[in-house]
Parts: structure tokens; sequence; C-alpha cells
């Protein structure tokens, strides 16, 4: 499929395959469907109020890491490739993983132990299960051992505020992002994702409700199963309440990658990441979207200034 992020929206090419245009019909409804929301102007002076209770809210200890790796996934059925591509930057068969599954609000039983089963198959030098309901034991020297020598750790799905509840403000948290400022990688999934940023979505159909993430991930905010539950308008909104955010939607079985120091992201998977960008006019704040698409490469501090060269496309449309 030749898809092109564009700043009037999608674009078709001749070349596109028959097959092809059901997805993009699909993406360019989404975008069309949001028309509204995407050009109602937010007064400044209204943006305030979330902004400072957020901060009121700040629990977290630690600064932002610096560096590392992460792995930012939509949800739905995750492609090998993708896993692969974790394991890979934790180290290969020198990796040492963790998952957390935490968010499953049936992580205390059996379905625990079950969510080491997809990564059971990989060669890696050690691969465990870390998780617990209680802040004591999340401050717990003893217990917080394992993250100081792991090289991944793996979010899964479920309820995001289940994560933050237990770990926000934590060693936990401090060792989380002692990782990453380490090189390490940690990745996640739906609820695994959005915990990534400090500015959390942690539910709401059409406004989101916010809450406090872990703030791996600078200058963002992440939204997921993005196109398949059509959540553009919710994060439209967040984007005019926090106009120094870029809203990043990642679609399910897809991944953003994310160069932490270098502030690049890579986009592998099998769908779409919606990049939802702020756009000052006058007094109000409107926003327009870019669509990445599997292999295209973004630098987010250019995307954000909304440079020309912020995408680099995984194919050369000029050639076809």
């Amino acid at each position: 499929m030749t898809f092109r992020p564009s700043r009037g929206g999608p674009i078709l090419t001749a070349r596109t395959p028959r097959r092809a245009v059901v997805r993009l019909g699909l993406m360019t409804l989404l975008v069309a469907g949001a028309g509204a929301v995407l050009h109602l102007g937010t007064s400044l002076a209204r943006l305030t109020l979330g902004a400072e209770a957020l901060a009121r809210a700040d629990r977290s200890l630690t600064p932002r890491p610096r560096g590392g790796s992460l792995v930012i996934c939509g949800g739905g059925n995750l492609p090998e490739r993708i896993r692969e591509h974790f394991i890979e930057l934790a180290g290969g068969p020198n990796a040492r993983i963790l998952i957390i599954p935490t968010a499953n609000s049936s992580a205390d039983g059996p379905s625990g132990a079950r969510s080491l089963e997809p990564w059971k198959k990989y060669r890696v030098a050690s691969m465990g299960v870390f998780h617990t309901r209680s802040r004591k034991q999340a401050d717990d020297p003893e217990f917080v051992r394992p993250l100081t020598e792991a090289t991944g750790i793996w979010f899964g799905g479920g309820q995001q505020s289940l994560l933050t509840d237990v770990y926000l403000g934590t060693e936990v948290e401090r060792q989380l992002k002692a990782l990453l400022a380490r090189g390490g990688v940690i990745g996640g999934t739906s609820a695994g994702a959005a915990v990534m940023s400090r500015v959390m979505i942690a539910s709401g159909f059409r406004e989101a409700r916010l809450a406090q993430g872990f703030d791996f991930l600078d200058g963002a905010v992440v939204d997921q199963h993005f196109i398949k539950r059509n959540r553009i308008r919710r994060l439209a909104g967040v984007v005019k309440q926090f106009p120094n955010l870029i809203g990043l939607g990642i679609d399910e079985t897809t991944a953003l990658v994310v160069d932490i120091q270098g502030k690049r992201v890579r986009v592998i998977g099998g769908s779409y990441v919606v990049a939802c960008l702020p756009e000052f006019i006058g007094k109000e704040i409107s926003t327009r979207v870019e669509i990445l698409k599997p292999g295209d490469e973004a630098d987010l501090t250019a995307l954000k200034s909304m440079a020309d060269n912020a995408v680099v496309s995984a194919i050369d449309l000029d050639a076809l």
C-alpha cells in the first residue's frame, strides 16, 4: 500500500491495490469524521485548569530518563516482529526480561503467570514475572531487586490505573527510569502503552479522563486501540487542553519504537500511528493530523514544529 502522510490528509496513489482501499477509506473517514473537533478552537484562557490539576497530583519522585528505548503498542494481537524487536533492544540472547501483568485485574491468580507464555519461546538470559498490589512492597528494596538487573520490561494490557496506583512514586518507578537511563527498553501494550506519558488517558469515550502516568516519554500523550475504536476525538481534546504535547494515537497490531535520547520514532507492525498536532490560530487552538505507516520514521521535535522533513517515508513515493 502506497500511503503518504500529508498536511492535507491521506493520499491514494495510482498503484494502491484494491484491497488497500478499504483500509484507506477507514482512515479517511476517521480523519473526516473528526473534522468538527479538529477545527473547533479552544480558548487559551481555559487551558490552565487541567494543567494545574495535573501538577498538583504529581507524585513522581524521579526525573524523566534521557536514554533507552520504548516500544509502545496499540493493543490487539501482537505481531511476532514487535516481540522480536523488543527482545533485540533488550540485548537479544543476553536480555533479562521482566513481564509486569499488574494492569490485568486477574493478575493475582493464574493469569499473572500465564502472561509469560507468549515470551517463553525466545532464548534470553532470564525471564520472569514481576507483580504486586502493595505500594509498601513496591518500595521494598529486596522485592525491587530484579528490576535493577533487568534490561527489558514489558507492561501487559488491562486497566492503566491499576499500574499507576501501585507503582507511581515508588522505588519501582525509580528503577524503571534507571533501567532506561542505562540504555534498557520498556515496552507495553494497550494499558501498558497509556502509562508511558506523564499526561495519561485513563478512560473516556468522546472526552478523556486524565491521570498521571510514568513520564517515560517527553512531550507527548499516548492513546491506543486508536483506529479500531475511533479515538481521534478523544485525543484531539487532550492536545487542545495540553498544546505543548503531541498526541500519538497507535492502532492495534502496531508499535511505535522510540529512541528517547534522539527523540526519533519508527512505526512497526500492521497498521498506522496518527500524530495529532496542535495548531495556533490567533488565540484559538486547532489540531491537525499526520499519518505514519509501518516503516515510517519521524523526528518528534521537527514534527512538533511542523517541519516539512519531520517524517521520512518508508517508500520512495517520488519514484512511483
